[in-house]
């Protein structure tokens, strides 16, 4: 099969008459150009460069080629930009749902990431809580949401992005020096957030069984409702919280003092995923903002791993 890729390093080499010259127009190493020529030579069972001391020139059947190809370049260049002009043309209301913490994640950058591509348009960023959104997404009222898993509703499509490990939150360095277990966790002094949601809340429910596993219980000494209000009560050292590694990498220059993350044992973490409704025909605008938050969301984790 010919690609857009084989035209363009055959274009290339017509214009610069060299494998070098044209790799480096391109900004590809030589051999790799040289094998597309060979494999468009292949799919066109003819050769299409002669040698000629350091260069090469056209065959006749090369010759006969190149307006085709450039054609075929041109052409795809002028979709990209329509494609460019019907985005910039959007208008009305792109709505969007998201995680409840997804603000600590990626929620800012996306935004600007939705304006740039889509800079007529409205944007609307919805979710307080995942299965808020996912029952907006079930409802028709959303096309698409990125959220944290679990799903447990056949009627979506669900197609994974990335995890986030889930660690437990100190300001006191000499509390805990090795990962800290499911007793650990029934005997320590927590903060939690998610207090509306509590055990319905999908980390909360990891956390209890994982302790209910050693006959433990899981005891919140305090509860709120965010993330960052449970990261900034361990921060004064009223007690210890148990939150994604991101977040606590993305918030920990507002607190005021040093936290430090220790796994748990065993590991657990946060899945997030796209949900959509089966047989849905997803507008392209929503296609396209799922692209990015996937991206952005991966960016980040994986910065955080580093």
């Amino acid at each position: 099969m010919v690609t857009l890729h084989q035209l363009r390093c055959f274009v290339a080499t017509v214009e610069h008459g060299s494998f070098t010259r044209a790799a480096d127009a391109l900004g590809l190493a030589q051999p790799s150009l040289a094998q597309q020529i060979r494999l468009l030579e292949r799919g066109m069972s003819t050769a299409l460069f002669q040698r000629v001391g350091r260069g090469v020139v056209p065959t006749e059947a090369a010759l006969a080629l190149e307006g085709y190809a450039r054609q075929a370049l041109d052409a795809v260049e002028q979709g990209s930009r329509a494609v460019a002009d019907a985005d910039r043309a959007v208008t009305g209301t792109i709505r969007f749902g998201l995680f409840g913490a997804a603000h600590l994640y990626l929620e800012t950058r996306l935004v600007a990431d939705m304006r740039e591509r889509f800079p007529s348009a409205r944007l609307s960023l919805v979710g307080q809580n995942s299965m808020d959104t996912i029952e907006l997404v079930r409802r028709g009222q959303l096309e698409a949401a990125l959220v944290a898993l679990p799903i447990d509703d056949s009627a979506l499509s669900v197609k994974p992005v990335t995890r986030d490990e889930v660690v437990y939150v100190t300001a006191d360095p000499d509390r805990v020096q090795r990962a800290v277990t499911c007793t650990d966790l029934a005997a320590a002094t927590l903060v939690l957030s998610e207090a509306t949601w509590g055990d319905a809340d999908y980390t909360r429910q990891q956390l209890r069984n994982a302790v209910q596993s050693v006959g433990g219980t899981l005891q919140a000494a305090i509860e709120v409702e965010n993330v960052e209000t449970a990261l900034e009560v361990a921060a004064l050292g009223l007690a210890d919280a148990i939150t994604a590694r991101s977040v606590v990498r993305r918030y920990q220059d507002k607190l005021p003092a040093q936290l430090h993350c220790f796994s748990l044992e065993p590991r657990l973490y946060d899945h997030f995923a796209i949900v959509y409704r089966h047989n849905a025909v997803l507008s392209r605008p929503v296609q396209a903002v799922i692209e990015m938050a996937a991206a952005r969301l991966r960016q980040l984790v994986r910065s955080t791993r580093a």
